[in-house]
Formats: structure tokens, sequence, C-alpha cells
């Protein structure tokens, strides 16, 4: 991660956030410089899709302060958010059953260079799937609708939040390599938790380890990939599941 700084797109400072009473994140501080990609681990229950949520306002900020792109977010609303520059893939994907492929994409269109051809130029399966509706879809591609959603806002920062769960291995090799694409070519910074170690470091340039809401460790994603005796410590797990590593793909 970068130093923090007026350069950083993304800088959290001393976040305390939860739900309600609870708190699940306790005093965590990141940056993620443009350009770059965060991939977020850690055992299940230990903050990470609360640490999205926080960064698109969605949880209850107890102390600290988010900032995008120099500004100071922290009290405004996910839609504000949203018009600021950042976008959001959830991990339930939220496609709406009733709304075609094309639907999905031009209600959220900005104006900005995210176009829906441009789109379809980066999930080609989605222009053959135009009018078929949401429900329609198979899992696969109703994650490629959900991050092409997300494109069509026109974001500076992308959060992607589980983006590989109960998607087949030869899926989730394509659409790994697809997320790279976004971040190499496009320039697109992403920050992304992901169930599959191996997977998520793929995606990124940079990872942070959570544990009991607050970062314990940091490390070069590259470097890490190699490092089996942190990922066992901080994760308990041992082998990557079979066909969780995309075939092929460089770390972004």
């Amino acid at each position: 991660m970068s130093s923090a700084g007026t350069a950083d797109l993304l800088r959290l400072e001393g976040v305390t956030a939860g739900y309600g009473d609870g708190i699940v994140l306790d005093d965590v501080s990141l940056s993620i410089a443009p350009g770059e990609s965060l991939a977020v681990l850690g055992r299940n229950g230990v903050g990470k899709t609360t640490l999205l949520e926080t960064i698109v306002g969605n949880t209850r900020l107890r102390r600290g302060s988010v900032h995008l792109g120099g500004r100071d977010v922290t009290r405004l609303s996910p839609h504000a958010r949203v018009r600021a520059g950042l976008g959001w893939v959830p991990q339930e994907r939220e496609v709406f059953p009733s709304l075609t492929v094309e639907e999905h994409l031009t209600v959220v269109g900005g104006g900005g260079p995210w176009t829906v051809a441009r789109v379809y130029e980066v999930f080609p399966r989605l222009a053959e799937r135009r009018r078929n509706y949401g429900n329609q879809l198979s899992g696969g591609e109703q994650q490629m609708l959900a991050i092409g959603r997300a494109l069509m806002t026109n974001p500076r920062l992308l959060l992607l939040d589980e983006p590989m769960e109960g998607l087949a291995p030869i899926v989730v090799e394509d659409l790994s390599r697809r997320v790279v694409a976004l971040s190499r070519e496009e320039n697109l910074t992403c920050i992304v938790v992901e169930q599959h170690p191996i997977v998520a470091l793929t995606l990124s340039t940079n990872a942070l380890f959570l544990e009991r809401g607050q970062v314990v460790h940091t490390a070069r994603s590259e470097d890490l990939a190699g490092d089996h005796e942190t990922l066992d410590r901080l994760l308990g797990v041992g082998d990557e599941p079979e066909g969780a590593e995309p075939a092929g793909a460089q770390g972004a």
C-alpha cells in the first residue's frame, strides 16, 4: 500500500465502525494510490465485508475518517460517495430479475467515459445476453453484469466483495483475467475481498490481513503468494481448493 499522503486515492484514518451498537472494525488505517489494487484477507467474520461497507458508507462510523481523492467523504451518503467516484459490487450482486442486461446498464449510466458499448467490449457475453432478464442469467453472467453496472457509474475506485463466490473454476479463471485487465489496461484502482487467498493475490498488487477488526499484516501480493507460512499462520488454511487459482494469470 502507498504511504499516506495527498496523492492517495483512498485513505482511512483510525476508523472504528460497525452495525448498531456493535463494533466490527477497530482503529483501521490504510491508504491506496491510484492504479493500485488491494486484496483484503482474513478468516471469516474478521470484518472484511464490513471494511468495504464502511468505505461505501453503509455502517455506523464511531471514530476516524474516510477520504476519497483527497476529499473527506466521512459524512457523505452512499449515493454521494458513488457520485464522488466509488464503484460498488456487493457480494449479493443485486441483479434485478425484471430488468434486462441492457436496462441494468443504462439505468445507472452517468455520461462519462464508461458506456454500454465499452462494457460489452470488456464482457462480450453481456452483449450476447443484452435482452435477457436478470433471472435468466447464470451466476457468472450476473457477476459480469454487477461489475459492468458499477463501471457505468465511472468509478475511480472499484470495490469487489467476493466476486468469485459460487462460480465454477473455468468462470473464475475468465472473470479473474477480465478484472486484472481492468486494473492494468484501464488503470482502475480496485479493492477486493475474496475467500480464496491465491485468487485474491492474483487480482491485486498489495494485500492486508484483518484479524478481530484490526490490520495485522500488509505485504506485496507477489511476495505473499509464495509465502505459505504467513498465509497458513494468518488464515489457518492449507492448500487452495482445486481450481481456485486462475491458470496462467499474473499479479495485477
